[in-house]
């Protein structure tokens, strides 16, 4: 293996890696804001109780997600010196801009809501909880944008200062909202949302499994559920939206999404099968003429296949393609079970129905997993450009870090990354387990106290 398939893998196993904890820290971030909102309202100790506990998950999730996302800034460096050359007057900016706007605020608050509860006001603790959320989704929209820009680059010139051809950014503003951004910030952040609900919902769901903390865990499954079948159906909606986008600036991507080989053809919306690139054909169950109506409202309407652009821009079309259906099937099975529910609960019998609470403890995969796919799908669909149409993947690795090297560090951050998440998982188990802090037992002023060891005085 050559450096630049070395350097490939590694970007990819951290990524992958790193990107579990960002979509739980913004998902609970929502889940944390309602939860102490209802505790404001309602003045319940339940709602303080579960917010606390629900604050010590967030924080674990949150450290990961800092220690792990710092390497990735090193490899643009080490591993992609070509690329970073090429782009950095653009890409730093947004990095920049997450740096400054985001991770300082995230973090600054984030000390005041974790130790503040006896310190500061109700309003103020809360105040800090809201930042703290909007801290993460504003990370989330700041790496989006400098993800979103090396789609659909916009913004920019190129230049050659001392011979060496850049990027050169020329309106920041359209860099910021250039032609994928907002569908794809949409799509991020309702991943994100569902993660954090599903989290609430599966531990909820053991819990009542386990008859313990009973009338928390069915307030918090009830604010998991209401948020997970909101975000899942929008999910749904931004989906198509972003199918939409894709056909128009990146219809390669979207035509290795659907396995569709015919330049200028109607073409159906594939539910599953199997791509083989070599001989041009696909072998799938397929729904005539949907994509087409999907996209353009008829179903005779031609959409662009691999075969209408060279081989050399095509990607990894299989492995696209079977990326991109297994994050759609997922989504449309969480769809189904937050409908379900939600018809048992407003049935009210969700809490006896044990078979939908074991589903519910283990479908916290799902929008975890659909996450990792889609970006896969995504990042993995615009090969071989780094930045789509600009500056191809192979011409961005750096020139004199050598395969054996990259390698090297390959299994070094394989091993502190298992190390990482065997820490990560009984971290959360034990968090888990022990459970949510039994409220302190309060006496009037003017009450008696217990004697001789005796609570029921």
């Amino acid at each position: 293996m050559n450096a630049l398939l070395l350097s490939r893998i590694q970007f990819g196993l951290t990524v992958s890696f790193h990107y579990l904890f960002p979509p739980l820290s913004i998902g609970l971030g929502l889940l944390l804001v309602i939860m102490e909102g209802l505790y404001l309202k309602t003045g319940q100790k339940v709602y303080e109780r579960m917010t606390r506990f629900w604050l010590k998950i967030f924080a674990l999730t949150f450290g990961l997600g800092v220690a792990t996302g710092i390497v990735m800034e090193f490899e643009f460096g080490t591993n992609w010196a070509n690329y970073s050359r090429f782009v950095g007057d653009v890409f730093g900016a947004p990095l920049a801009a997450e740096g400054i706007f985001a991770f300082f605020l995230e973090s600054g608050f984030l000390a005041l809501l974790l130790f503040g509860w006896e310190k500061v006001g109700r309003k103020m603790h809360f105040l800090s909880t809201v930042l703290v959320a909007l801290g993460s989704m504003f990370s989330a929209v700041w790496i989006n944008v400098a993800n979103s820009w090396m789609q659909t680059p916009a913004g920019f010139r190129l230049a050659r200062p001392n011979g060496v051809v850049r990027a050169q950014m020329v309106s920041f503003w359209q860099v910021v909202f250039n032609p994928s951004t907002i569908d794809r910030l949409v799509h991020v952040l309702l991943g994100a949302f569902l993660a954090g609900a599903f989290l609430v919902l599966s531990v909820s769901a053991w819990y009542l499994l386990k008859q313990r903390h009973v009338d928390l865990a069915r307030r918090a499954m009830r604010i998991g559920l209401l948020v997970a079948v909101i975000g899942a159906w929008l999910q749904l909606v931004s989906g198509d939206f972003n199918a939409r986008m894709i056909a128009r600036y990146q219809p390669a991507k979207l035509a290795a999404f659907e396995g569709a080989f015919p330049a200028h053809a109607p073409e159906g919306l594939g539910l599953a099968g199997w791509v083989n690139q070599a001989r041009r054909k696909v072998y799938e169950l397929q729904i005539p003429g949907l994509l087409s109506w999907l996209l353009y409202g008829k179903t005779t309407r031609p959409v662009e296949g691999l075969d209408a652009f060279p081989t050399s821009d095509w990607p990894p079309v299989n492995p696209v393609f079977q990326s991109y259906h297994a994050m759609v099937a997922i989504g449309i099975l969480l769809i189904g079970i937050t409908f379900l529910g939600v018809f048992y609960w407003w049935r009210g019998t969700l809490w006896t129905k044990r078979w939908l609470l074991w589903v519910f403890v283990f479908a916290v995969i799902g929008p975890q997993l659909a996450n990792e796919l889609g970006w896969f799908s995504a990042e993995v669909g615009r090969q071989p450009w780094i930045v789509y149409g600009v500056l191809k993947t192979a011409q961005g690795v750096s020139p004199n870090v050598t395969a054996g090297e990259v390698l090297t560090s390959t299994i070094g951050f394989s091993v502190i990354y298992l190390l990482l998440a065997v820490l990560f998982f009984y971290l959360l188990d034990r968090k888990i387990r022990q459970g949510p802090e039994e409220a302190p037992l309060y006496f009037p002023p003017d009450a008696p106290l217990p004697q001789h060891g005796r609570m029921d005085a």
